[in-house]
């Protein structure tokens, strides 16, 4: 699994990466966590507000900082797929 977090160094963006890399440590799972700070990239997604999480090149949130809750059940649901 492959979770990607887009946006350029706000403040949100930083929270989300710190969330995700916690929560990816705390589950113990094999995923990786990538910072996308390339505008060109990020505009691949289409997305008007960051921070954008996506996991597997699937955009999932964008313009909020997610709790660790909503982290994991994002991980938890694209598992299940």
């Amino acid at each position: 699994m492959k979770i990607e977090i887009l946006g350029t160094g706000c403040a949100k963006c930083i929270a989300l990466e710190k969330t995700t890399r916690d929560v990816v440590k705390e589950l113990g799972e094999d995923i990786e966590v990538v910072k996308v700070d390339d505008i060109m990239e990020i505009m691949k997604y289409n997305i008007l507000s960051m921070p954008g999480f996506v996991i597997d090149g699937k955009l999932l949130s964008t313009g909020k900082a997610l709790s660790a809750e909503q982290v994991k059940q994002f991980i938890e649901e694209a598992k299940n797929v």
